[in-house]
Formats: structure tokens, sequence, C-alpha cells
């Protein structure tokens, strides 16, 4: 279809404009004031659209013609012939083909993202619609087989570290641009607009989150986050999809490429939240945020997870216990890169905190944090360690000191007197201090009781040993007989 008309487009040898087609990039003929069409494209340039685009696509006007080149009146028209000129996709697989045509019709994108951006007259809604199909056609493409493969060069044996980048980039970015200055325009009227930015648009939109390129990811963020802005009544369908995403994410896949950006918009939705909070928004964070801490990949997204979690406990204090108990739930206990991140959470959760809700969490708390404290992972145990350097935290454990000292005592006795690194075992040291100074009669009967447990398991250990010997004393005494198992000592 673009070779018909670049096929069009004049030579050199041309010897008058009679003889041939009009040059569709120069200026506009003349033609009477009162015609109403003035500067249309010649009969031969009508042509060559025609055989590609309907008429009521175009509207009498040659797509290739420059803005400048028709009046203001025209120049809305001649906006949909071009977005109709721009529906027409290229295979970027092969860098060879349809050179032109791919010129060519990024030459009319960047005219098209020129015109959206200097706040033309209010876009009518045949245009709306056409640069909605325009966008639809070129961003919810469906990628030919062995796409991926083609274009990485190893298949399968792709490393996961590495992005795929979409060959087609130079034409989607412009279209990614347009719609984002589209969306942002003061042309675009939000009521006509809904009827094809509609629920199926952002449906699209929010699945291109999954894309491997990160370019195209960013691009989605700054579209998806103005749509939400601009479209009031899209808002509930915009958390409800994004919910979707990541409840697949969690408890399904585990893979999904978008996850921090998806984040990142919802990072200022919550912001926005009014007080008090609705049900939803709650419901929003138990069961779609806090599950977000689950899956390995944490690391790739916990900023962006960790910022709207305290959005929302800034918002209302009263979740913080709610938070810290799922963390709680799914505290990674093998993975210890994962359990250094949830402590500086709980470490700034803790520092916003009221005292009755950090009352509802304490104990459990302090258990997890008090095996923390042994644990033979320095990092974590060192991090755990470093909670009581924050004036804000040691208040709280002050103020508590009669139920949190007696379950995180033994922990810091245990680590004094065994663990192997030297910068733990310092750490444990000091804080042994701190808490002596807070209250160093509690300290000594913390003491006093934890020397009297380990006697009790010592005591146990003996007993046991005692019983373990008696019946290998009594095994060995006894006869040895054909498929009679023998108990043998070490």
């Amino acid at each position: 279809m673009w070779k018909q008309i670049l096929g069009k487009l004049p030579r050199k040898s041309q010897k008058s404009d009679q003889d041939s087609p009009r040059n569709l990039n120069s200026g506009p003929s003349t033609s009477s004031p009162g015609s109403g069409r003035a500067n249309a494209a010649s009969p031969a340039a009508k042509r060559a659209s025609a055989a590609v685009f309907p008429a009521c696509a175009i509207a009498g006007i040659e797509p290739l013609l420059a803005f400048k080149d028709v009046p203001s009146s025209e120049r809305m028209n001649l906006f949909i012939s071009k977005l109709s000129l721009c529906c027409v996709v290229f295979d970027f697989t092969d860098p060879a083909k349809n050179i032109q045509e791919k010129e060519l019709k990024r030459a009319t994108l960047l005219e098209l993202l020129e015109f959206v951006s200097q706040n033309p007259p209010k876009f009518s809604e045949p245009a709306i619609s056409a640069s909605c199909k325009m966008c639809s056609i070129n961003l919810f493409r469906v990628f030919p087989p062995n796409y991926r493969s083609s274009n990485t060069g190893s298949g399968e044996n792709d490393n996961d570290d590495e992005p795929t980048f979409d060959p087609a980039w130079s034409h989607l970015q412009i279209v990614y641009d347009f719609l984002l200055k589209l969306v942002t325009s003061t042309s675009l009227e939000a009521k006509v607009a809904k009827k094809y930015i509609n629920h199926s648009f952002i449906l699209r939109i929010i699945d291109l989150f999954d894309s491997e390129d990160p370019r195209e990811r960013d691009c989605l963020k700054g579209i998806l986050h103005r749509i939400y802005g601009k479209f009031m009544v899209h808002r509930p369908f915009i958390r409800k999809c994004v919910s979707n995403v990541f409840y697949r994410f969690v408890f399904e896949t585990e893979k999904h490429n978008g996850i921090a950006e998806l984040l990142e918009i919802f990072g200022s939705v919550i912001t926005g939240f009014a007080l008090p909070l609705k049900e939803e928004h709650k419901i929003f964070l138990s069961r779609a945020l806090i599950p977000l801490h689950k899956p390995k990949s944490l690391g790739v997204y916990f900023q962006q997870l960790s910022y709207c979690v305290s959005q929302f406990i800034e918002k209302e204090p009263k979740l913080a216990s709610c938070v810290i108990k799922g963390l709680l739930k799914y505290w990674p206990i093998t993975n210890s890169q994962k359990e250094v991140m949830f402590l500086g959470e709980v470490e700034e959760i803790l520092e916003v905190i009221n005292m009755a809700e950090f009352q509802k969490v304490m104990v459990p708390l302090f258990q997890r944090l008090g095996r923390c404290i042994n644990s033979y992972h320095f990092q974590v145990a060192e991090r755990a360690l470093f909670l009581w350097n924050n004036d804000q935290v040691l208040n709280l454990i002050a103020h508590n000191r009669q139920a949190i000292l007696p379950i995180v005592f033994p922990a810091l006795e245990a680590n004094a007197h065994t663990h192997w690194n030297q910068a733990v075992l310092n750490l444990t040291l000091n804080v042994r201090k701190m808490l002596s100074e807070i209250d160093d009669a509690l300290v000594l009967d913390c003491i006093s009781n934890y020397q009297e447990e380990q006697e009790c398991k010592n005591l146990a250990v003996k007993k046991r040993k005692e019983i373990w010997d008696r019946l290998e004393n009594a095994a060995s005494l006894q006869p040895i007989a054909r498929n009679t198992a023998v108990l043998v000592t070490h």
C-alpha cells in the first residue's frame, strides 16, 4: 500500500504539473477563496491515497501534505488522514525491508506528534477515534512466531538479566509520545474521549507493562498515570486491573516485567487518596500490596513497594500493625537478602507506628527479631541489631521492656557466647550494655532466667544421653541373631 503512494511521488524528469502527480511534500496549490477546501491534492494524488484509505477516512485531504500547507479549517481532516496513513504496520525483523515506507511513516508520526504538542483546536470525535485506532494498531501488535528469539539472537538460552529491545522502537517511541501528548492535551475532552479510551483500551495498555523493553514500560508508566488522572470514571477499573496483575504475579506466575512501574504509579495514586480511606483501598493494601513481599524477585520492585506501604501508613497510622502482621506472615526463612530488606522495612514502620499499634504486634515481632539476631548470616544479624541504634525504636522498647527484654535477651546471650562473626559479637555486647543502662535490674533478672533455662537444658541433655547409654549397654548384652538389628555404639 505504501509502495502505491511512493510510486506516485514525482520524478525529476517531470515535464509539467499536468503530466504527473504534484509533489506531495511541496507547497499547496492555489484555489479560490470561497472553495471551502483550499490546498487540496491533485486528482492523481487523491487516487493514490484512495487506493489505500477509504474516502471517508481521508476526508478529501491528501495525507502527505504538511499542516502548514492547509488552512486551519482543514487541519483536523488532514490530522485524520495522516493518522490513517500511520495505521500500516511494518515488519522490523528485516531491516532491509520497506526502508522508504518506514521512513515516510516515521516522518508522518513526527508531524502528528508536533501537531498534538502545539495545543490544536478541540479534537473532534472522529479525530479522537482515529487517534485511538492508530495507537491501538501500532501498540497492541501481535508478534509473529519466534519474534522475540529472532531479535535476541540466542533463543531459549537468553540471559534473563538482559532486556529484549523491540526493533520497531523507532516508530513505537513516537506513537507512545503521541498518545501521552494526546491524553494530556487540553484540547482533549475527557467526556468525549472516554468512549474510545475505554476499558478495553486501558486493559491492553496494562497488558503491555509485561514488555521486556524498559523504555516501553517507562512510556506506559507515564501514559497510564495520566489516564488515571484525567479519566475519573475509569479509576476503579484501573485499580481493579492492576490488582489482578498483582494477584496473578504473586499466586500464579511470579513472572512479570512491569511490577515496579505499576507500583510507581500507585505510589502517586495512594498519595491522593482521601481520608478516611475507603474499605476498597484497605483491601488493596492487604490483598495486593502485602502479598507482593512473597515472590523471590522482591528486590526488583522493593523500593516502590515499600514506598506504597509507607504512604498507606502515613494516611492511616492504624494500618501499621496490619502491615507488620503481613510481613511476619511472608517472612523469608531461607532467603537472607530478602530478610535484610524485611528488617529495613520493619524499621521504617517502627519509626512512625504509635504505641497502641506497636503493642498489638510487639510479641510476635520481637520473637522473629530474636531469631534474626541469632542468624548465622552476619548481614541479617547485623541488620537486626542495628534496630537498637534507632532512637524511636529504642523508645518503643524502653516503654515495653517488661514484655520485650525476656524475649530478646536469650538471643543476645547466645550471640555473646557462640556467634562466629566479630562484628555481630561487638554489636551484641553494645546492645546488652544499652539495655542494662535502661533497666539494670530487669537485665539481671533476664540473665538469671537465661542461666536457669540453660541449666535445665543441659540437665535434659545429660538425662537424654544417660538414657541412650543405658539402651546401648542393654543392646550390647543381647545375643546376636539372624535378621536382628544391632545397635552400634560410636
